[in-house]
Parts: C-alpha cells; sequence; structure tokens
C-alpha cells in the first residue's frame, strides 16, 4: 500500500503578497512564506515596502530556503503583472499564490469616510482581483495550481468593523467564484479566515496586554493564535494534501467564532 505523506510542496514556485514585518516579527505573510520554503518552494516575497520582504527572504535563506524580495502595490494592475513575470523570469513558473494583504477600519456606513470605504475595498479586493487575474494564466501553463486568499472572521461574525467585514466577505465571494471558474483548469482557490491573532501590524497598533488577554479568553482553547497558525493553514491548502479541496473557508480562530460576539475580537 503506497500512503502519501510527502505534501508534494518540493520545488514548486510561490508568489506570498504582503510577505514583510517589521523587524523580526511574524506577521501571517512571512510565516507563510518561511513554512513554504522550509517545504522547498522558492518563494517571491512580495511587499509594498520591499525593505520588509528583504528581511523576510533573509531569514528564509538563513534556514536554507529560497526566496527573492520584490516591491510591488498589488492595487495597481501593472505591479501585479510585474510580480508575476519576476516570478516566472526566476523561476520559469508559477505553482501557488497567498494573497495575503489587507487593512482594517473601524465603524458604521454612517461613521465611515466614503474615500476609507474605497481604499479599504480597493487593498482588501481589489488586490486579490488584480494578482489572480495576473498570476492565473502563468498556473494554466503548468496544468493547475493553488490560490489560497486571506479573509477574516469578521466576514462570517460581523463586529463593529463594517467596511473591513464587507470587504472580506467579498474575498470569501471572490475565492468561491474562481473555484467554480478554474476547478476544471487543476486551479485550486480556497480561503483561511484568521481569528484575533497576535501579528506585528496588531502590536504596532498599541494592543494593551489587557486585550492581548481578553482576545485570548474569547478562544473555546484560552490561547492566543499567532502569525504561524496562518502560515501552517495557507501550507497545508498549498499542498497536494489538500488536492481535493476548493472553494472552501477553513477558520483558524480557536473556536472563537463559537462565542457570542466580543468587539474588542478583532
Amino acid at each position: 500500500m503506497d500512503i502519501p505523506l510527502a505534501d508534494g510542496l518540493d520545488g514548486k514556485v510561490a508568489i506570498v503578497t504582503g510577505a514583510g514585518a517589521l523587524d523580526d516579527g511574524i506577521g501571517n505573510g512571512r510565516a507563510a512564506a518561511i513554512l513554504l520554503a522550509a517545504s522547498g518552494v522558492r518563494v517571491l516575497c512580495v511587499d509594498r515596502k520591499v525593505e520588509l520582504a528583504e528581511q523576510t527572504v533573509a531569514m528564509i535563506e538563513a534556514a536554507g530556503g529560497s526566496a527573492q524580495a520584490h516591491a510591488a502595490d498589488v492595487t495597481s494592475e501593472q505591479d501585479c503583472a510585474a510580480m508575476v513575470a519576476a516570478a516566472l523570469s526566476t523561476w520559469g513558473r508559477l505553482d501557488v499564490l497567498d494573497n495575503n494583504v489587507g487593512i482594517g477600519s473601524r465603524g458604521s456606513v454612517v461613521d465611515e469616510d466614503p474615500e476609507r470605504w474605497r481604499h479599504v475595498m480597493a487593498v482588501n479586493v481589489d488586490s486579490m482581483f488584480l494578482a489572480c487575474k495576473a498570476a492565473i494564466p502563468a498556473m494554466r501553463e503548468n496544468g493547475g495550481g493553488a490560490i489560497i486568499n486571506v479573509a477574516s472572521i469578521s466576514a462570517l461574525r460581523p463586529r463593529g468593523l463594517t467596511a473591513y467585514s464587507v470587504s472580506k466577505s467579498a474575498v470569501i465571494g471572490l475565492t468561491k467564484a474562481m473555484a467554480v471558474d478554474h476547478g476544471s483548469e487543476g486551479i485550486r482557490v480556497n480561503c483561511v479566515a484568521p481569528g484575533p491573532v497576535y501579528t506585528p501590524m496588531v502590536s504596532g497598533a498599541g494592543m494593551s496586554d489587557a486585550v492581548r488577554a481578553r482576545r485570548a479568553a474569547a478562544s473555546l482553547l484560552g490561547i492566543e493564535g499567532t502569525g504561524w497558525d496562518i502560515g501552517h493553514a495557507v501550507r497545508f491548502l498549498a499542498s497536494t494534501n489538500a488536492r481535493y479541496i476548493t472553494g472552501q473557508v477553513l477558520v483558524v480562530d480557536g473556536g472563537t467564532t463559537l462565542r457570542g460576539p466580543n468587539r474588542d475580537n478583532r
């Protein structure tokens, strides 16, 4: 009996957007890039601030992996086309796309500034549309690939972050639509919905220890999530272990969405 244990990632090529993080912090994108590289994937680490992507590349190379940094604003169609071209020119193929860029916003539709609303949609939704538009033709050349879009439990349980919740709901809808559109081409499209994980972006907002404790307590497991938890989910969905999974939302929240809403659990 041949038991399939390998994850099928060795030798693949991935683009991870939002792959940078401040200093040595582990954000969702950096964690995914490092874990994919540890499985033998060659990773194009994309960030608007290329120096942050370069730090991720240095961490990957220190562990013996292969990666390259690339600067891009993924709300730009030209930049998305250029990042795919960079992966193809460097490694000759593209197998995995991890769409990880996103920003937040608080308030109801009454409170929200229209310009801020449009900006949230551009960064959280348009960026994924544009990245996928550029990446899918390259994946077709390989006979398939895997796309992972990072959404949020805010799409499943809104709690005072209306523009953000709407944008992440759109990410889930985009994921399901692309899974239908491109499944026959061997391209799987799935979504990860993180709960209140602690990342450099959150810590940079000055979150207090008390708020962190409340967020951890909101989990059924009573623990705090990290970027590594999201990175492991991305690596799984990119792997052949998920070969029969597409159009799905993998919630990584320690069971937080099974509790009542708490406005601190952002």
